[in-house]
């Protein structure tokens, strides 16, 4: 018999698990199908926006949208079109009954258990399609997947989920390593935002100098030509502090103490030539920005949500 088993809606940020139906089949196969649940939650932010998993007698879809994704576990005999039509539905209603704020901001799983509801509802009415009086979208719908068909996703581009690991999850996790310098770093805060300000209005400031610096070394052969040096590395301390603020880069903190310590021996260097107050300005500046940059680490590995 086909039919609708269960549905989910996830955060496709970090796959937290924000409602879900209540009265899904206890059998072997789909308990074993839950465990793609968990596995397709984690990848979510990296897989297209409508797809399919067949694993053997059972189908998951999921659409995924302004940040959620919608998804759901059928027989592998349940018509496609009536499958994402039911994923069409819980969007629509999850995103006229939820603001956007709400979702994003949820930390607790399942906080929207009351959609659960709604889904009873809905998945009742797909299970049988006779009672279904929306022909109309689902000739839309038919189209819809016919002009835009659903990705289907491989086993070995999802890995194991019997702790077995394949070999493409080898390599994924091999080039994750490799590639750690592109690694994303938590949210900005506002306080973030200020440091990168005042980072660029030091190296702005000091790069101005520097170029007067210049022009008096032109006119003048009494000037000292280490001061242009001592403005032009403040610049670049500034700037580099300003690149280690928004990216992530191996041993990136220790980084951030050695360009600050530049900062200051530039500063003491350039005593006689600043008073008291833009010094103090520049060194605590770049102490600022130190502390930023030490705050806002990697993001780390996505919670294991009991999807």
């Amino acid at each position: 018999m086909s039919m609708i088993l269960s549905a989910s809606v996830i955060r496709v940020r970090d796959g937290l698990p924000l409602s879900a139906s209540t009265d899904y089949e206890q059998g072997t196969g789909v308990q074993e199908c839950r465990k793609y649940f968990k596995m397709l939650s984690k990848k979510l932010a990296q897989l297209p926006d409508r797809c399919t998993l067949k694993t053997g007698h059972y189908n998951i879809n999921f659409i995924s949208s302004l940040g959620v994704s919608y998804m759901m576990l059928c027989t592998e005999n349940y018509p496609n079109v009536l499958a994402f039509s039911f994923l069409d539905e819980l969007q629509k209603e999850f995103i006229t009954t939820y603001n956007m704020m709400k979702t994003n901001t949820a930390v607790r799983p399942y906080c929207f258990i009351e959609f659960d509801n709604f889904i009873q509802r809905t998945k009742q009415r797909y299970n049988n399609p006779r009672s279904l009086s929306t022909k109309i979208n689902l000739s839309d719908m038919q189209m819809e997947i016919k002009l835009r068909p659903p990705y289907q996703i491989s086993m070995c581009e999802l890995g194991s989920a019997n702790g077995v690991t394949s070999a493409f999850s080898v390599d994924y996790k091999g080039a994750g390593k490799i590639s750690s310098a592109h690694q994303r770093l938590e949210p900005a805060t506002l306080s973030g935002i200020v440091a990168f300000i005042l980072s660029l209005l030091c190296g702005a400031l000091n790069l101005i100098r520097g170029f007067h610096a210049i022009e008096s070394l032109l006119q003048s052969d009494g000037e000292d030509f280490n001061y242009v040096v001592a403005f032009f590395l403040g610049t670049a301390a500034c700037l580099y502090q300003c690149y280690l603020l928004v990216y992530y880069t191996g041993w990136r903190n220790v980084k951030s103490f050695l360009t600050f310590g530049l900062i200051c021996l530039c500063n003491m260097y350039l005593y006689e030539l600043r008073n008291l107050w833009q010094l103090f300005f520049h060194v605590t500046v770049g102490a600022f920005v130190t502390l930023q940059i030490w705050l806002r680490q990697a993001q780390g590995k996505a919670p294991d949500y009991d999807v």
